[in-house]
C-alpha cells in the first residue's frame, strides 16, 4: 500500500512539474495578455495544486498536512478569482483580445 501511495505522489509531483513548466513556457511564448493570463492561471491552479497534493500524500505530520490542505484550498479559491479580476480590469481599461476576422482564410471549411 505504501508503494502505491508513493507512486501516486510521484505521479502528482511529476504532473504538477510538467504543468508548471508548460505554463511557464506559455507565459513566455503566447502572443497576448489574455492567453498569458490563462497560462499563469494554469501554473497556480493545476501545477501548484498537483504538487501540493503530491506533498500531502508524502507527509506524516498532521500539522503539515493541515497547512498543505489550507494552502491548496486558498490557491484553488484565489487564483481563478484573481485571474478573472485581472481580465475584467483589462477589458474595462479598453484592452481587447485580438480576434481573427471571418474572411482571413484561417477557417477550415
Amino acid at each position: 500500500m505504501e508503494l502505491l501511495v508513493d507512486l501516486v505522489a510521484a505521479a502528482c509531483l511529476a504532473a504538477g512539474g510538467f504543468f508548471c513548466l508548460a505554463g511557464g513556457i506559455g507565459v513566455l511564448r503566447l502572443p497576448d495578455f489574455f492567453s498569458r493570463l490563462h497560462a499563469a492561471g494554469i501554473i497556480d491552479t493545476l501545477g501548484a495544486g498537483l504538487i501540493i497534493l503530491g506533498l500531502l500524500l508524502q507527509t506524516t505530520s498532521f500539522g503539515v498536512g493541515v497547512r498543505l490542505v489550507l494552502l491548496l484550498l486558498f490557491l484553488q479559491l484565489t487564483v481563478p478569482t484573481a485571474t478573472h479580476a485581472l481580465a475584467k480590469s483589462a477589458l474595462h481599461g479598453g484592452y481587447r483580445p485580438p480576434v481573427d476576422s471571418p474572411g482571413d482564410g484561417s477557417s477550415s471549411s
